[in-house]
């Protein structure tokens, strides 16, 4: 007896972090079926020869079932609107943009992978949640079908919701990072080393898993030790930092009914 595998074909649009990631798991995924890559510059997208064909011609994307549009949020409207006609589902993979700005095809939907891409680190998708969109039944299932594949997470989202999960995501993970960006280059001018702070980065993590967030808050502003925050304001020169440390410092001690 002959069995068939049906195999969901893709074409990449975008020569990004994203894209790269996304070529690279959809390839080794079986059920999934890789056929293309598009990118305006080429040479953007020469490294994504070894898993499909490219091409740096709009006009000659191939024939898939779903479309996936992987480039900058302002990028995705004109993007979209400079795609030929498409028999297939046209997906952008933004999480602080509505559904609505692909209304001109008539396939769409939204395959938001919740996650900081970089090309230093290859993520684990099967870690990934992933957050799927779309008005019509059968191309929701199909986003599903997919996303299950490579995750382990996956969540039926509207644009409000998303966009909500979006601000959300830049405050515990944009932000934080900037902090430790911050940190790591107060202990530089310092002659201290980074990976001091490690352990702490890593506990506070952690501990989230188990504690919530408000029960797991420490340090002087929410005690309102005003006497040390006091003292680290004095060692901060740079009236920005100085400004973000008294915000902070107000938004915990307001969250904590402290009075300073």
């Amino acid at each position: 007896m002959i069995t068939f595998v049906v195999m969901i074909q893709i074409v990449l649009i975008g020569g990004g972090n994203l894209a790269g990631h996304l070529a690279s798991v959809f390839s080794k995924t079986a059920g999934l079926q890789l056929v293309q890559v598009y990118n305006r510059k080429l040479d953007k997208i020469k490294s994504f020869e070894k898993f499909t064909e490219i091409t740096d011609d709009i006009h000659a994307l191939v024939k898939a079932d779903l479309y996936f549009i992987c480039v900058s949020d302002i990028a995705i409207i004109e993007v979209s609107r400079n795609l030929p006609h498409l028999n297939g589902l046209v997906v952008h993979t933004s999480g602080a943009t509505p559904l609505s700005v692909l209304n001109t095809h008539t396939q769409r939907g939204v395959w938001y992978p919740l996650q900081s891409f970089t090309t230093h680190r290859v993520p684990d998708f099967k870690e990934i949640p992933i957050c799927i969109e779309s008005h019509n039944p059968q191309d929701l299932q199909l986003l599903k079908q997919v996303a299950e594949l490579i995750s382990n997470a996956v969540y039926e989202i509207d644009s409000n919701q998303r966009m909500q999960l979006h601000l959300a995501a830049v405050l515990v993970n944009n932000f934080v990072n900037h902090l430790y960006y911050l940190g790591f280059d107060f202990l530089e001018q310092h002659q201290l080393p980074a990976q001091i702070l490690f352990p702490l980065i890593k506990e506070t993590a952690m501990r989230i898993h188990e504690v919530d967030p408000y029960d797991a808050q420490t340090g002087p502003a929410k005690r309102g030790d005003i006497p040390t925050m006091t003292r680290h304001l004095n060692l901060i020169e740079d009236d920005t930092q100085k400004a973000l440390y008294k915000l902070i410092s107000h938004s915990i001690t307001q969250t904590y009914g402290k009075k300073l």
